[in-house]
């Protein structure tokens, strides 16, 4: 009597996420012939303990500069009172790359996020008309200007946000970071991005950062989003309400990056991430939980009991239809972006893993300990 309910409920969430997920995979914008950069441009790097990234984001940037020699680049590197060895990494360098410039530290204002403030201050020390923002963990490749120039020139947009490679190492890694783009493609046909201003239809990733001065003006730059810990979103709406078109694009081929090294670092950083991303809101934390175990761990567990259950064996067809969905599905993300096996294999553990941080991300931002590069942030 409920067969057909229960197979509809089993098959339709995940059955949605991989049908968007293959119109994204078909339509998100990425690589473009290569277009003619800007005359000028300023690339921005907020570091705060990066000694194991700067040199090679940094050298990078410096091979980037060297196969657009019609582009006069500027590199400001801002140095957040970084206790490592990094102050001595960029004075090394600042000898052998021309166009580096360190911007000398202040204080954190009270109020401000620590990548905010670095940001607010690079882009203080500029008058570049085009800005790129990107993290020390990034890695340029050698065509990454002209790729930016050709989405910013095909969809005349103001703000252009990319999603480098995710090199990972850890098991963790390997769980965790396909995720983002698993969460990217599922729920938001990303195309419509660009075509409206609306600041809820937006993803925005923050590795990859380019504008233009007079868009970053409009937006009231990083100031007007002082105490944002997920400053890519906010940076994204800001220019929305703001008016301007924003650009999420597939990076893959524009740059790498291995965010984070060990499971300690993947809990903390989604844990600063996730609940903030979501406005703080309990309710759409619910219903990102619930629907994220509908889609892509239920239909496991669900083939699990129906084997060895007898009164559940009508689900054993819909269940294992549901699995192969999310197999599949995986395995294309996995053939588009490089992600490695592991997560594929371990999809509904690696999705569980992901909700337990959200949990946590929730826990954390609720008693005021949300912490990252050793800040902690109350009142976020």
């Amino acid at each position: 009597m409920f067969a057909v309910p229960l197979t509809f409920l089993i098959i339709t969430p995940i059955a949605l996420a991989a049908l968007i997920g293959a119109f994204n995979l078909l339509t998100w914008p990425r690589r473009l012939p290569p277009a003619s950069p800007p005359s000028q441009l300023a690339v921005l790097i907020p570091a705060r303990n990066e000694e194991r990234n700067i040199e090679a984001c940094l050298r990078s940037v410096a091979r980037a500069a060297e196969a657009h020699p019609e582009v006069d680049v500027a590199i400001l590197v801002y140095d957040d009172h970084s206790t490592d060895q990094t102050p001595q990494t960029l004075h090394t360098l600042q000898q052998e790359i021309p166009g580096l410039v360190l911007v000398p530290a202040t204080p954190l204002p009270t109020g401000w996020a620590g990548k905010c403030h670095a940001c607010h201050r690079l882009a203080s020390h500029t008058e570049r008309d085009h800005l790129l923002f990107i993290d020390a963990d990034v890695r340029l490749e050698p065509t990454a200007f002209s790729q930016l120039a050709a989405w910013q020139q095909r969809y005349r947009a103001d703000v252009v946000s990319a999603v480098p490679a995710q090199v990972t190492g850890s098991l963790a890694e390997r769980l965790i970071l396909p995720l983002l783009h698993l969460t990217y493609l599922s729920w938001l046909p990303l195309l419509l991005i660009p075509h409206t201003r609306r600041p809820d239809l937006l993803a925005m990733n923050g590795q990859v950062l380019y504008t233009t001065r007079q868009a970053y003006r409009a937006t009231g730059g990083f100031e007007a989003i002082r105490d944002a810990l997920v400053d890519d979103m906010a940076f994204g709406r800001r220019a929305k309400e703001a008016g301007q078109r924003v650009v999420f694009a597939d990076g893959t081929h524009l740059a790498r990056c291995r965010m984070y090294r060990e499971l300690a670092e993947v809990w903390d950083g989604f844990t600063k991430n996730i609940y903030p991303g979501l406005g703080k809101s309990p309710l759409l934390l619910l219903g990102v939980i619930a629907l994220y175990l509908s889609a892509f761990v239920a239909p496991f567990g669900l083939l699990a009991l129906s084997l060895v259950l007898p009164a559940l064996h009508a689900l054993t067809l819909p269940a294992m239809v549901a699995c192969s969905l999310n197999l599949l599905y995986r395995l294309a993300l996995a053939g588009r972006f490089g992600h490695p096996l592991t997560g594929v294999v371990l999809h509904p553990v690696a999705v569980l893993l992901l909700l337990a941080i959200a949990l946590n991300s929730w826990r954390a931002t609720r008693r005021g300990e949300l912490r990252w590069a050793g800040r902690t942030y109350p009142n976020a």
